[in-house]
């Protein structure tokens, strides 16, 4: 069995020009790309100030455009997947007006970026965005879109920032105009990503580390249940406020200042949930850390084992698994050459991400998908680049 063809960044170029050629009559000046990625360990520890392992994939999305001589912008998605309208056209923000979100809601990820970009005199631009990056399915549709609208914006108009600001103001875009409270993660490796390697992040310091991921013997696989979720939903706030009441009846800043002795300590201070909810967090933390130590090793299989650890605690203390991705993590279990799986992302839905033999990858495909009640579909992805200017 085959993993899904995926189009590459050239076509994928080729199709936004096309678009834009349609729509606005005239070649597109400018182009970037941003990808989406997939967090091998560490997950719902970037807001609560932990450590995350992720990396940048293939799946990419890429931006074209011009700039306009009015103060106007106008955008249009080729994502079959986006929500309607697909095209719209909105002035710029002045000290006056600011840009509020709406519909359609792909269109706030970048509204939000041009309303908190740093520089004062943006010009208006026609843009036209094509993406790899399935939406809903957890590898960061977002911070892909945010991420390559900064990217187009610092064309038009130079920003001075650190590349953290960068992933602050994409961030910050993401909390006021899709309304989801997320960490710094997908911003900053969507940024900062470089080929053949994972980036340990520390999301208090906002340290970054690259850890070699080159072995052509491994694989990591991607499987999307196509179950769709919507972090925006109330399950991905609650699970925040309630690390945050933990930390505060505990008396630290954050739970990445908690040891578990000390939750274990403080357990009459917490509710049962919150306890649970906090192991998880804690445990996730020191988990990353190991393993990114074992990457580094080339210890796979110590690698593996921390991921499946990963998945249960997600499942039974974080509960933001479900019974589309407990199915996928078990099928891949149970077939050749893996070293590990979990679910990957926020939850509720979205994808596994598998450590495997690249010999056995066919084979561990077949025997997912033939476990797996709904349909998946697979994606094999190395670990690829951040985000970049393209030259047409």
């Amino acid at each position: 069995m085959a993993a899904s063809r995926q189009p590459q960044l050239g076509e994928l170029l080729a199709e936004a020009r096309r678009a834009f050629r349609e729509e606005f009559g005239a070649e597109p000046e400018l182009a970037v790309s941003a990808p989406g990625r997939v967090n091998l360990i560490g997950e719902h520890t970037d807001y609560n100030q932990g450590l995350v392992l992720p990396m940048a994939l293939e799946l990419v999305t890429v931006m074209v455009g011009s700039p306009r001589a009015d103060s106007l912008v106008s955008l249009l998605t080729t994502s079959e997947d986006a929500d309607d309208p697909r095209r719209l056209q909105f002035p710029l923000p002045t000290a006056q007006r600011s840009l509020e979100p709406g519909t359609p809601q792909w269109a706030n990820y970048v509204k939000g970026v041009i309303q908190h970009y740093p520089a004062v005199s943006l010009p208006g631009f026609s843009a036209v965005v094509v993406s790899s990056v399935p939406l809903g399915g957890g590898l960061s549709s977002s911070a892909a879109l945010e991420v390559a609208t900064y990217t187009f914006l610092q064309q038009l108009c130079p920003d001075s920032g650190a590349i953290a600001a960068r992933a602050q103001v994409c961030q910050r875009a993401e909390h006021s105009f899709a309304g989801v409270p997320c960490g710094i993660m997908d911003q900053l490796i969507t940024l900062l990503a470089q080929k053949d390697h994972a980036l340990l992040i520390d999301c208090r310091s906002l340290e970054t580390s690259l850890v070699p991921l080159s072995d052509p013997k491994l694989a990591v696989l991607i499987t999307n249940s196509n179950v769709r979720h919507s972090l925006g939903s109330s399950e991905y706030p609650l699970r925040r406020c309630q690390c945050e009441e933990v930390a505060r009846a505990l008396g630290k800043e954050s739970l990445r200042e908690v040891q578990l002795e000390e939750l274990e300590a403080g357990r009459e201070l917490v509710s049962k949930e919150g306890f649970r909810r906090a192991r998880h967090v804690i445990g996730e933390i020191r988990r990353t850390a190991q393993a990114a130590a074992a990457l580094s090793h080339g210890d796979y299989r110590a690698f593996g084992r921390l991921m499946v650890e990963s998945h249960y605690s997600l499942r039974d203390d974080y509960e933001v698994s479900c019974p589309e991705l407990d199915q996928l993590v078990q099928a891949a279990l149970s077939a050749p050459g893996v070293y590990g799986s979990r679910m990957t992302g926020g939850g509720f839905g979205g994808c596994t991400v598998t450590l495997v033999e690249a010999s056995t990858a066919s084979q561990a495909m077949q025997h997912i998908q033939a476990q797996y009640s709904g349909t998946a579909t697979f994606y094999l992805s190395q670990a690829a680049d951040g985000a970049k200017v393209l030259h047409l």
